[in-house]
């Protein structure tokens, strides 16, 4: 084994250089005043994901989060309580107006929206992005046999 070095710092080394710039590292708390509330709903879950007006997620809840499991994820009364989780999770962010996105077809559909309005946010709109087929795609040629 080698010899132990011990290194002692001068007043000089331990003092910051003219010049230099201390950044502190403590995070600041990101303020949104208005944001955005995509729901996803379908036959077997319910999704909502707050974002701000750049699309930059910071809250988000499902029902198969909050404990419910096969047919009792997709029930209004889950929808509900996630609307209602996911507002807790916006507190600490000081939301105020949200504009609603709803995707999907499903039983919670209307009971999502409730619940987000119940909490004391201001709803701004409400929007539907579900996706509608157009005609599908071509049919295959018939069979020659």
């Amino acid at each position: 084994m080698g010899q132990k070095k011990i290194i002692t710092k001068t007043e000089e080394d331990i003092k910051p250089k003219e010049g230099t710039v201390s950044i502190s590292k403590k995070p600041t708390k990101k303020q949104v005043i208005n944001g955005v509330a995509h729901i996803n709903i379908s036959y077997n879950n319910t999704l909502i994901n707050i974002s701000d007006l750049k699309g930059d997620i910071f809250a988000w809840s499902s029902s198969g989060l909050l404990g419910f499991k096969g047919a009792r994820k997709s029930t209004p009364y889950a929808a509900n309580m996630v609307a209602k989780d996911v507002f807790e999770k916006v507190k600490k962010y000081n939301l105020m107006n949200i504009r609603v996105i709803v995707k999907g077809i499903g039983p919670g559909r209307e009971s999502a929206i409730r619940g987000l309005a119940g909490t004391g946010l201001n709803l701004t709109a409400i929007q539907d992005k579900t996706p509608i087929a157009h005609n599908g795609v071509r049919r295959s040629k018939p069979r020659r046999v």
